[in-house]
This record gives C-alpha cells, structure tokens and sequence, in this order.
C-alpha cells in the first residue's frame, strides 16, 4: 500500500515536493540568508512547516528560479537580454511563436493573431467588445481634448479613462491581463473621433478592423479594403523588442498594471525615431504624386539631409515581409494603383543605395489611397502593437520582478567635491 505524502519532507502533502531552507540554498548555488532574500523580494514563497522548526519552499517554484539565475548568469556582462518565445526575426522573415508571421497574418484576423500571441491558441472568430463604463469614460476623456491632438494623444488618455474605470487593474494574473486586453483594445478604438460602428453601417461586436475604417476615412468601407486594413493590424501586432516594447518590458518588470503598460509603450511610440516615420512616408507619397515622380521628392529629401522615408530597416537586408505583404494586398485595390505607383518609383530611384521598402512606406500606400490622415499610420501601428505590448507584459510578470534594472556606468567627476 503507498500513500501520498513524498518522502516525508516538512510540510510535503499530496504531490506538492517541500524543500527545507537548506536544500534550496544548495539547488540555488547560495547561501541560506540568500534564499530569505528571495523571499523578501517576492521571488520565492515560503511556509513554515508543520513543526514550526523553519520554512520550506515549493520545488518547482525553486528549481524555476534556479534555471531562471542560470540563464541570466550566462549574459554577458554588460549586456540587457531579454527572453521571450513571442517574435523570432531571422533570415529576412519573422515568426510569431515559431509561425511565420506574413502567413499567420494572411490567414487569420488581427483578433484571432493577437490571441495567438497571448495564449498560442488559435480560437476562430475571436471578437473584442468594449465594455460601455470603460468606452464612455474614455470617450469623454479624449472629447476634452483640443481638436489639433494627435492620435496618440488621444490614444494616451483613453488607455488613462479606461484603467480608472477597471477595479481589477491590479490583478497581474493571466486570466485578468487578457480580460483586460480583450477590453481596452476596442476601447482605444471607440474612444477615437467618428462614428459609432452601428452609425456607419457596421456592427459593434464586429471585426475591429471594421470598427476602425470609420476613425480613419470617411470613405465607405469596401470589404477588401477594410481586408487590408486588418492585414496591417496582424502584421503589425508584434517585432521583437522595438524601442516601445522595451519600455513595456520595463513597466512589466515594476509589476506596472498593464494599461500603465500600454502607456508606456504609447509613450515611447511617440518619438519622432518610432511612431512618426508612417507619417512621414504618407506626406511624401502624397508629394510623389501631386509632382508627378519620385526624382525630385527624393532629391529634397537628400538634399535637406533628410533621410527618405519609408525606406530601409536594421533587421533586414531586403525588403520588410510586412511591406511585401501588404504590397501584394494592395495590388487587388484599384483605388491603391497610383499610390503604389508611386512608391515603386521612390524604392527604384533609392535602390542603388541598397535600401529596400519597410513597412512604413505600404502603411503609407494604404493610407493614401484610401483617404486617410497623414496620421492615420500612426493610430493603425498603435491599436496593433498595444497586442503584442500585452503579450510582452504577460511574458515579463512570469519573470523576476525588477530584473530589467541595468548598472549605470557613471562618467562625472569623482566625489567628494565641496559643496557649490
């Protein structure tokens, strides 16, 4: 007869293994007082045993640490690394959790590739619906704005009116953060200028793409359109550790709630280097085509000492997948012809330079031909990215807390100096 309680360690019950203070010390490579320290900072949980003679910790939860310390010592000194099975970029191609991501993207909509990347399940027709409290605050929040805001001015303060409006903000679970996620991407949307989906003819439970069109262009929403609309979206929900997704990691690590995330994020996506270039790119196209060639926009450009928007990327040698991708959508818009003209005509004139179309330039076509705002790129990059800014998030709470913390290198003059 066999029963259920281990081998007798302190405090061991079903097939929960305890380890005594000791035990963990020698699996973690540390000294005891050490692994108190990790209990401190929230890295180890603890119990007292059954006897009261001392605390005993979870195996698991201790050989998870240990690996974790593992890795971490194996980082160069110096160097920031940051583990996450989320997005590969090899060989000119990117992956999302191993699945090419042009074809993830192709096949499935923004939902269904956000929850890909949240959960690695791939439920069919996944829809995010806006909870009316978290929408009307929001709403009202960026109606108070001045009428020359930017979108992600806006986008900023709706992601601060839905949070205050969420009493489980604070709950880092799995199970709350994708509650939450499900809910204030839509809510970014809805809080956005325009009509509401049931005034422009769609549906509010609907695709978000859809649910988008109307924020971006008075235009009627023709299915392909709005189609390429949501490729953009798919394609654009997650690229590694872009300058935006670090300063998420960041906030995740200080256990930052994730609508604090997002504003991270949103913050950081605000610099000129980050967010602007699909702007950028859109008021050149439209250059391009009112002068009636890419030659002289270009020389301008370069005469200025402007770099030419739209063009190149340090993660690949030649052309963004995400570009080729949407350029291949694109081709199946009429109304996309003359703007896509165009920026064949500014990617030959720089070819010699061996620089190739990035996603910024196809974001551009699209929002050209379809009567977008110079800005609208910006708004379309945002709402996709704030998925793969939770999928980061969700991936940082597993982790250490505060483990995203670099030593200063310090360069001022040596103390002690008299005071001033």
């Amino acid at each position: 007869m066999s029963d259920d309680h281990g081998d007798g360690r302190p405090g061991e019950t079903g097939t929960e293994r305890r380890l005594t203070t000791r035990e963990a010390a020698q699996l973690l490579g540390v000294k005891p007082a050490t692994v108190y320290a990790y209990v401190s900072r929230g890295q180890l949980g603890s119990r007292r045993d059954a006897v009261g003679r001392g605390s005993t910790f979870d195996a698991r939860e201790v050989e998870a640490l240990a690996r974790r310390s593992r890795r971490e010592a194996a980082v160069p000194a110096g160097e920031l690394s940051v583990r996450t099975s989320l997005t590969l970029i090899e060989d000119d191609r990117y992956f999302f959790r191993g699945v090419d991501a042009v074809e993830l993207a192709s096949a499935y909509a923004f939902e269904e590739v956000a929850e890909w990347l949240w959960t690695g399940a791939l439920p069919r027709g996944a829809r995010f619906t806006a909870p009316p409290e978290a929408l009307a605050a929001a709403r009202r929040a960026v109606a108070a704005l001045p009428e020359h805001s930017g979108p992600l001015d806006r986008l900023r303060v709706a992601v601060a009116a839905a949070a205050v409006v969420d009493p489980l903000r604070f709950d880092l679970s799995e199970e709350a953060v994708l509650g939450s996620a499900r809910c204030l991407i839509p809510t970014l949307v809805g809080a956005l200028p325009g009509p509401s989906p049931r005034e422009a003819g769609g549906d509010a439970d609907g695709p978000l793409a859809r649910a988008l069109w109307p924020r971006l262009t008075g235009r009627e929403p023709d299915p392909a359109a709005v189609g390429t609309l949501d490729l953009a979206l798919a394609l654009l929900a997650d690229h590694d550790l872009a300058a935006s997704t670090l300063a998420v990691r960041v906030a995740a690590s200080a256990r930052a709630h994730p609508y604090a995330v997002v504003s991270a994020g949103l913050g950081a996506l605000e610099g000129p280097l980050h967010g602007a270039a699909g702007r950028l790119a859109h008021r050149m196209l439209a250059e391009v085509l009112e002068r009636g060639g890419a030659a002289p926009v270009v020389a301008e450009h370069l005469r200025a000492g402007r770099p030419v928007p739209g063009l190149g990327h340090r993660l690949y040698r030649g052309e963004d997948p995400r570009a080729r991708a949407l350029f291949g959508r694109l081709k199946a818009l009429p109304q996309a012809a003359p703007a896509l003209g165009a920026a064949r005509d500014v990617a030959a004139v720089m070819a010699r330079h061996g620089l190739h179309a990035n996603v910024d330039l196809a974001l551009a076509v699209l929002t050209v031909s379809c009567g977008m705002t110079a800005e609208a790129g910006e708004t379309v990059f945002a709402v996709a990215r704030t998925a793969g800014w939770i999928a980061h998030a969700l991936e940082e709470y597993q982790e250490r807390p505060l483990r995203m913390r670099p030593s200063g290198h310090y360069t001022g003059p040596r103390p002690p100096r008299p005071l001033p």
